[in-house]
């Protein structure tokens, strides 16, 4: 409830700390010799974790915990960085919060450090093909959405969760990630779209009636159905199983405004809804053509360099 309430994280975030808090205890109880011998360990309850195990954890433990991750679930830098959030966020939690505990035993615990993934994307000709191999008796709506997925860059959540009567004239407001309301600019390819879609829109039996997007029967369409509709035609132009997804057609929109619009890093996090600038700046990569025309860019470019064999 802390996590959700106070700091604000979504459900899937929560649950995501839960797990690995639950993996923590899990092998803290076989490194300490308390759980049954040959458990399963993906199979171990945590029922009996009581405050005396908890306030006997120390740091050598969680690092413990981090070489086990490494070595026997084979975890990359980036989901160890995660678990040392969840440790860290729970141990502070109980010691400065509840009090269980008189020191944080990981106030010194440093996460690993990961190079920085340049996020995968689209290319604008694949832009164009994803959206003319829309088809089928939804085209309308599937169009709709691709189209505000490539322009506006919001999540699958925040697209699902749009209502209607939201948009007003060329603005949509929507709830982010910690049910914090932005507003979002659509341009004329989203309001045509969107206007097409309206137009065979259902409008008898529906559940959610303010709900933009529905569903074959009538409820608001759902994060799954919206990713297994987007996997679809990423696999019909020969994208499928190379990486690609929902997600990846958020980078895709800010990339092309980053390189193709020339916006500005901080316009670009408000767009996007981060909290951090820091998270935005993963969106400044140079493409290479972007380094080529920079480097023949220079004036000296077409210097011609003299042989000086010749000149003597």
């Amino acid at each position: 409830m802390y996590l959700s309430v106070v700091k604000g994280k979504s459900p899937a975030t929560v649950n995501e700390y839960f797990l690995d808090l639950r993996t923590f205890f899990r092998y803290l109880k076989i490194s300490r010799g308390l759980a049954k011998k040959d458990e399963d360990i993906l199979q171990m309850d945590i029922k009996d974790v009581d405050e005396a195990l908890i306030k006997s954890v120390i740091l050598n433990d969680a690092y413990g915990f981090m070489l086990y991750l490494k070595n026997d679930r084979n975890n990359k830098e980036l989901a160890r960085a995660r678990k040392v959030s969840a440790l860290s966020s729970f141990f502070k939690y109980l010691t400065n919060r509840k009090m269980i505990i008189d020191k944080n035993p990981m106030e010194e615990l440093e996460a690993p450090k990961a190079g920085k993934r340049l996020p995968k994307y689209l290319s604008l000709d694949q832009c164009y093909e994803l959206l003319n191999a829309v088809d089928g008796q939804f085209k309308e709506r599937d169009y709709c959405i691709l189209v505000l997925f490539l322009n506006c860059g919001m999540r699958v959540s925040e697209l699902c969760s749009i209502n209607y009567n939201s948009i007003h004239d060329n603005k949509l407001n929507i709830i982010g990630k910690g049910n914090k309301e932005r507003k979002v600019y659509l341009n004329k390819a989203c309001l045509d779209a969107i206007d097409a879609y309206m137009k065979v829109r259902p409008a008898d039996g529906i559940k959610d009636r303010y709900a933009l997007f529905i569903s074959q029967r009538g409820t608001r369409l759902s994060v799954k159905s919206v990713q297994a509709m987007v996997n679809k035609y990423l696999e019909k132009i020969g994208l499928g199983g190379q990486g690609y997804s929902v997600h990846k057609l958020r980078h895709t929109a800010a990339t092309l405004m980053y390189q193709y619009g020339g916006v500005d890093i901080r316009i670009l996090k408000e767009i996007l809804g981060h909290e951090n600038l820091a998270t935005t700046e993963i969106y400044t990569h140079l493409s290479d053509t972007q380094m080529e025309q920079a480097v023949n860019s220079n004036p000296l470019a077409k210097l011609n360099v003299k042989n000086k064999s010749s000149e003597k």
